[in-house]
């Protein structure tokens, strides 16, 4: 079950337009990697810490093939890829490295998580 709460807004193009409320999903705790692999390996024949070298060594093959600007796919959870946030030029010739401001990822749900996104209880929470 996912918790929201209510968080008021202004409107950016109307600042004279009284705030309005939207719901805003809140984060229940962190799951980390040493958790995922006591999950993982209570659900499986692997040891525990079989499970937590695997986990490692998918996060840092991940950063490596995403630094070398390739799509990483997840199977079903879906799909990782660099984007980046830039200053725009007057003409493309103008265009260079130094037009980047910053880096992000792009996450693409898989089928799978889509699907599951669509049956989320949620629950309201004070405040």
């Amino acid at each position: 079950m996912v918790k929201i709460k209510a968080i008021p807004r202004k409107n950016p193009q109307d600042e004279q337009a009284p705030e309005r409320f939207y719901a805003q999903a809140v984060a229940d705790g962190f799951v980390n990697l040493e958790r995922l692999a006591y999950l993982i390996s209570n659900q499986s024949t692997v040891r525990e810490p079989d499970c937590l070298a695997v986990l490692n060594a998918l996060q840092h093959n991940m950063l490596d093939e995403l630094g070398q600007g390739r799509v990483v796919q997840l199977g079903t959870l879906g799909n990782f890829q660099i984007g980046v946030r830039s200053n725009g030029s007057d003409t493309a010739e103008e265009v260079s490295v130094t037009n980047v401001r910053s880096a992000h990822i792009n996450y693409r749900p898989g089928k799978r998580v889509r699907k599951a996104l669509k049956v989320v209880e949620y629950k309201l929470i004070d405040g």
